[in-house]
Order: C-alpha cells, then sequence, then structure tokens
C-alpha cells in the first residue's frame, strides 16, 4: 500500500469497497487531518474523502496514481510545476480555525545552534499574510496518474503558516533529487526566487535535526558535509 508518505496506512474492507485505513497514535493530528480533508473536499481540491473516524484511525477513499517520488525524473519535473500551481491554489482558500500549529522556526534555529550544527545564515524571513498550508507538500504525500496530478494525501500537519515557507520547502526538498526542480516550482508557482530561497537555510538546519535525532547516521554524515560548504554572509 503506497498512499502518501506515512508508514501506518493499509486497504481494508468497508461496506463492500476497498478503503484506505490510517491508523494515527495522536489525536490533535488526527482531528486536524479529518478537519482538513472535509474542509478541502468541500473546496474542490484532490483530496480524499472521509468514510469514516474511529478511535485511533480514519477511513478514506483510495485515490488513484502513483507517488511521485516514484516517477521518473524528467516526467517528475512537468508533475512538479502542475504541483506548485495546485500549492498556490491551496494557500488561496480561506483559512480554517481549528488546524494544527505552523512550524516554530525560533525554536528550529535554537536547538540547531545548540546541537551544534555546521554554520548557516539562520534568519527567520519576514513573515507573509498566513495560508492554509499542507505542512508536509513533499513528492511522497503527491500522487498523479497519466501524467497528472490526482491526489495530495497525509494531512495531519495542516495549519494557518507562511505560504513562501511551504513552497521553499516543498522546492528545496526536490532540488534536492533533481536541482532543477526548485526553478520549475518556484516559477509554476508564481514566486520570487529570492524570496524564496531565503528560506533554505531554516530547511536544512531542520532536516539535519530530523536526521540527528531520527535518522540513519550515514544520512546525517551526508547533510552534514553538504551544510559546511553551504555559504554564510
Amino acid at each position: 500500500m503506497r498512499q502518501g508518505a506515512v508508514g501506518h496506512v493499509r486497504l481494508v474492507e468497508h461496506r463492500g469497497h476497498t478503503v484506505v485505513e490510517k491508523q494515527m497514535t495522536d489525536p490533535a493530528r488526527q482531528e486536524t487531518e479529518v478537519l482538513a480533508l472535509r474542509y478541502l473536499a468541500s473546496a474542490g481540491m484532490p483530496v480524499p474523502e472521509v468514510v469514516d473516524v474511529r478511535p485511533g484511525a480514519i477511513l478514506m477513499t483510495l485515490m488513484p496514481g502513483d507517488r511521485l517520488d516514484e516517477v521518473e525524473l524528467d516526467e517528475r519535473l512537468d508533475l512538479l510545476r502542475e504541483s506548485a500551481a495546485l500549492l498556490r491554489r491551496l494557500h488561496e482558500v480561506s483559512p480554517l480555525r481549528g488546524l494544527g500549529p505552523p512550524p516554530d522556526d525560533a525554536s528550529i534555529i535554537e536547538r540547531y545552534l545548540g546541537a551544534g550544527g555546521p554554520p548557516l545564515p539562520l534568519t527567520i524571513p519576514a513573515a507573509t499574510e498566513a495560508a492554509f498550508c499542507h505542512g508536509d507538500w513533499t513528492d511522497g504525500n503527491l500522487l498523479a496518474s497519466g501524467g497528472r496530478l490526482t491526489a495530495i494525501v497525509d494531512w495531519e500537519r495542516a495549519h494557518l503558516g507562511d505560504p513562501l515557507r511551504e513552497l521553499s520547502r516543498a522546492a528545496w526538498a526536490a532540488s534536492r533529487k533533481d536541482p532543477r526542480s526548485f526553478d520549475v516550482m518556484v516559477e509554476g508557482y508564481g514566486a520570487d526566487p529570492t524570496a524564496v530561497r531565503a528560506w533554505n537555510a531554516i530547511h536544512a538546519a531542520e532536516l539535519w535535526l530530523w536526521f540527528s535525532e531520527a535518522g540513519p547516521p550515514e544520512y546525517l554524515d551526508r547533510l552534514t558535509a553538504e551544510l559546511r560548504s553551504w555559504p554564510v554572509t
């Protein structure tokens, strides 16, 4: 079962239909995902439909397509461009109260400096107007079929936050697999590249912390080597 990047997902039968069961241990994140899915379905976004909600689990419709991280690189570029336009459409959806908290960038910087990561130009860019954000807009949470995007899944981190931060995180992460991806996504969204790049060091610090706390040691070593060559001004 490959719908989304979350591990606790499986196919189950429910009233004669095959649906997706997503098991969740955090009630707050489960509530956030249900709230986001129901709201965005009514807004016409391509998201799974909530079929049933149970303690520790959500049942939802199975969406067609394969994850974008399983698509060939050249085809993936076109889909990333499309995904950036879809991300902008999400950010233009009317804000919704009751979602989860936005990322705490001051805490990320403090933790990174305390952990002794390689020097980075860590400053928080001036905030823009808060928008409806997915929270983890990556190629593992985007589905595509026939050369078109079919769904966005895994909404447990949905929040009201800085739209350029979210675009930057998605574009920076995609560029680690293919450097062309950054410009493709920024152009597809219609943003100022300089404003988007201003967030990159924050994402690098956040990823470094993730690897240092939970990731394989070889991933941390590789990223540490990359960050040591980051220009610090």
